[in-house]
């Protein structure tokens, strides 16, 4: 199937080591092993950088087994032996965006009020348009009229295609209407800007169910992603987002906003261990530019460099 997003981002140690520094100097090795009292804080150090739970348990069981076969023998094998796991534990589905064989390729966009989800669809739109690609961007969310005049703003600013609803309409005939003039305009990609909503709010959860059948409905195959925006600054309250959004829409994969700012980068493997869901794209800035996509390879040289 055919990938958008082919070209790698720079790697950028220095900005994955600001957020993520798992400070394993603290962490002794010695007689060729781990003590206890250095195990502990490893996973200290874990579960502070946001790894969650379940990716600190599997990680400091990782090295705990290697130390009592006698594998490790100093700092550099603990960090080879961790870097391997975390490289593990995100491998697998490759992070670029799938992309339809035929017809329009449709991404829907979902998340909770605040997280930076219209700027990321705007963003995404413009990443798109530079890549040679038609696009036309669907504002879903038919009651904020404030939440449509700005992405409708960001789309003529990016200079492409915008659909809106009727106020107070139903959204999931936006998401309808979008798919069939891209159809007739032989577009390539359709973005569905669905409203912010809380992860709790079963109203709004089921509103999201519709609009996810609707599309499906529409076009075979679609949406080809549902991307789940978070905020990276709000640690593993973003892991429980995604728990609660799954059970709504088939997440495939996840847009982290705020990378610039006090974020804990470790939220990357809790998403991936607890949930199979990968990180695909992250914001470090405010500009329309300033979204790539994700790349395990450079995360775990970025964490692991001195």
């Amino acid at each position: 199937m055919a990938r958008l997003f082919r070209k790698k981002p720079e790697a950028r140690k220095g900005f994955w080591k600001r957020v993520v520094d798992l400070a394993l100097t603290d962490v002794r090795v010695v007689a060729g092993g781990l003590d206890h009292a250095s195990l502990e804080v490893l996973e200290e150090h874990l579960l502070a950088a946001d790894f969650g739970v379940p990716a600190t348990l599997r990680l400091v069981d990782h090295v705990e087994g290697l130390a009592r076969r006698g594998v490790l023998r100093g700092p550099g094998e603990l960090a080879g032996a961790l870097r391997d796991e975390i490289l593990s534990i995100l491998a697998g589905d490759a992070p670029e965006l799938r992309a339809a064989d035929t017809g329009p390729t449709v991404y829907l966009m979902v998340g909770v009020n605040g997280v930076g989800k219209t700027t990321s669809v705007a963003k995404l739109a413009y990443c798109l348009k530079a890549e040679g690609k038609s696009v036309l961007v669907a504002a879903a969310d038919t009651f904020r009229a404030g939440a449509v005049e700005q992405l409708e703003a960001w789309a003529n600013r990016i200079g492409v295609d915008f659909l809106r609803g009727q106020q107070g309409g139903d959204p999931a005939a936006v998401a309808f209407d979008a798919i069939d003039a891209a159809v007739a305009r032989d577009l390539d990609v359709v973005l569905v800007d669905t409203a912010g909503r809380l992860h709790t709010d079963r109203g709004l959860m089921e509103e999201l169910r519709k609009i996810d059948r609707v599309i499906r409905r529409r076009l075979e195959g679609a949406p080809h992603e549902s991307l789940l925006v978070l905020d990276s600054t709000v640690g593993q309250n973003a892991v429980r987002q995604l728990g609660a959004f799954k059970e709504a829409v088939d997440v495939t994969g996840i847009v982290l906003t705020k990378m610039d700012s006090s974020a804990r980068g470790g939220v990357v493997v809790a998403c991936k261990e607890e949930f199979g869901v990968p990180v695909k794209l992250v914001g470090v800035g405010e500009g329309v530019e300033d979204l790539h996509a994700f790349d395990p390879g450079a995360f775990v040289e970025g964490v692991f460099s001195s």
